[in-house]
């Protein structure tokens, strides 16, 4: 492994990954000079105890099959094979142990950097990584709480697709074709994902 290179970390809970996510993704990198960009899938993500989220096998094997086709693109099983809550914090310091030469740079959406300082250890997750907000256009961050130079803007036009849209379109039967790649719509319907209120 050659040092200092860039590392973007997209996590996520995937549920499922959609076009919004890789245009953010390829947008970053593209920005940042990223040499990679990895995604993360969320194991147990603590913030979503108000749905049932899909397994997180299923979340993990759409993502790989999403990113498959980008070279710059990979996909990492630390938050699925961690068994416990997936906390940011906790997927920062692992990944940093494995990349302890090369920048990281933590790709999220705009509206969760605003809830930042709410989350597990928020003052250390800003020595860990650089922040990169995806946001919609026209949208406005609130950063005055954010410790100044932490944190960049990437404005997404693709954002506009949500993970929510995509899993009530599923369940309503209405199709999901060029919202999310072709091989994952394939994998939802052969696991026959979001059939059910519940995920």
């Amino acid at each position: 492994m050659s040092s200092g290179r860039r590392i973007g970390v997209m996590g996520g809970t995937f549920d499922p990954i959609h076009h919004g996510h890789l245009v953010a993704a390829s947008e970053v990198q593209s920005r940042f000079e990223l040499d990679e960009v990895i995604f993360v899938p969320t194991g147990q993500p603590w913030q979503k105890t108000n749905r049932v989220v899909s397994a997180a096998e299923d979340r993990y094997l759409m993502t790989v099959i999403a990113t498959a086709s980008n070279p710059r693109f990979s996909v990492s099983r630390v938050d699925v094979d961690r068994g416990t809550s997936t906390y940011t914090v906790d997927t920062l310091r692992d990944l940093r142990g494995g990349y302890p030469d090369d920048e990281l740079f933590f790709i999220t959406g705009a509206d969760a950097l605003e809830q930042i300082l709410s989350w597990r250890n928020a003052d250390e997750l800003f020595t860990l990584a650089h922040f990169v907000g995806a946001t919609r256009p026209g949208y406005q961050l609130n950063d005055h709480h954010l410790p100044t130079g932490t944190v960049s803007l990437v404005e997404v036009p693709a954002l506009a697709i949500s993970s929510t849209d995509c899993r009530s379109r599923v369940q309503a039967g209405e199709p999901v074709w060029y919202l999310v790649p072709d091989g994952v719509v394939q994998y939802i319907s052969k696991r026959k994902l979001y059939r059910d209120h519940g995920g």
